[in-house]
């Protein structure tokens, strides 16, 4: 009889089993936080939170390589400036094990517009009021109250497809005046051009032939004549063939920019290359750089 012996393996944890109180006077912040920032809405929204209901996300730290007892701060700035103006002397952290800032900012998901709305639903069906949910964000109820139905007469296909996205609470509003079909469609234009802003929300409504609409929901960009509209159908109609024609080559392109980048790096690694370049073709040099510096940046 064979004998299977199972061979477990060690997971690192991303952070420290226990939170940690820890004092405010012994965590290090990696920037500043300036006084614009703390004249913004975000900054007085988190505020408005933390009087309300505390903190409920504990800002994250890691121990100091040199001193254990001290920490650096990787996320939470505002909630860290917060309580120390408030005159809190400790506050609840999660010590991260990795103390890589950037390494855990960009693993950082920042809540979605429809991640947002579920979160009110489910604070309201717990018996929240709205009262309570505006002051702990310090808005007014009516944004509160958008918010909570942000989903009304949105098809179920554009809720998977923002649903991990930051869009303004107004293309949700544009996207109404849509039937379901369309609503996919212009959604689908958003995501293809990275662009969720209401003017281009609006503008996809206005290029919408009338039998896409929704029945008693005429909308038209004041100013603009039937030809006009007609015009602005067809550009439309033009774009959304023209995105289906890049999405078909994207890849290969794609794949195309990488290797010629991957190439141009091994140049700019060949000291005698770069020692020629600079003598002979300066300029070719200059955007071989600016090429490196963009793939970098990316």
């Amino acid at each position: 009889m064979m004998i299977i012996r199972s061979q477990s393996t060690s997971v690192k944890l991303g952070f420290e089993e226990a939170s940690l109180r820890i004092p405010i006077d012994r965590i290090m912040p990696l920037r500043a936080v300036s006084s614009a920032v703390k004249k913004s809405v975000k900054y007085g929204q988190i505020a408005a939170s933390i009087a309300e209901v505390g903190i409920i996300e504990p800002p994250v730290v890691a121990r100091d390589a040199a001193d254990p007892t001290s920490f650096h701060l990787l996320d939470g700035h505002l909630r860290v400036e917060i309580e120390r103006e408030r005159g809190s002397t400790e506050i609840v952290c999660l010590v991260a094990t990795d103390d890589e800032a950037f390494t855990y900012n960009k693993r950082i998901s920042r809540i979605a517009t429809i991640q947002e709305h579920r979160m009110i639903l489910n604070a309201v069906r717990k018996g929240v009021s709205e009262e309570r949910m505006a002051r702990a964000l310090n808005v007014d109820i009516a944004s509160i109250r958008k918010k909570r139905n942000l989903l009304v007469g949105i098809c179920p296909e554009v809720v998977d497809l923002l649903k991990d996205r930051h869009v303004p609470i107004q293309v949700f509003t544009e996207l109404r005046f849509m039937k379901p079909v369309r609503q996919v469609e212009a959604t689908l234009a958003m995501i293809t051009m990275n662009r969720f802003t209401v003017s281009y929300a609006r503008s996809l409504v206005a290029s919408t032939p009338d039998d896409q609409l929704v029945a008693g929901k005429p909308r038209r960009v004041p100013g603009l004549t039937d030809d006009q509209v007609a015009t602005m159908q067809r550009e439309s109609e033009n774009v959304d063939r023209q995105l289906r024609a890049v999405e078909q080559s994207y890849s290969a392109d794609q794949l195309d920019l990488m290797l010629a980048a991957g190439y141009v790096n091994r140049l700019l690694g060949n000291a005698r290359v770069v020692r020629y370049l600079a003598q002979h073709h300066a300029d070719i040099l200059a955007e071989f750089q600016k090429l490196t510096e963009m793939q970098r940046a990316a």
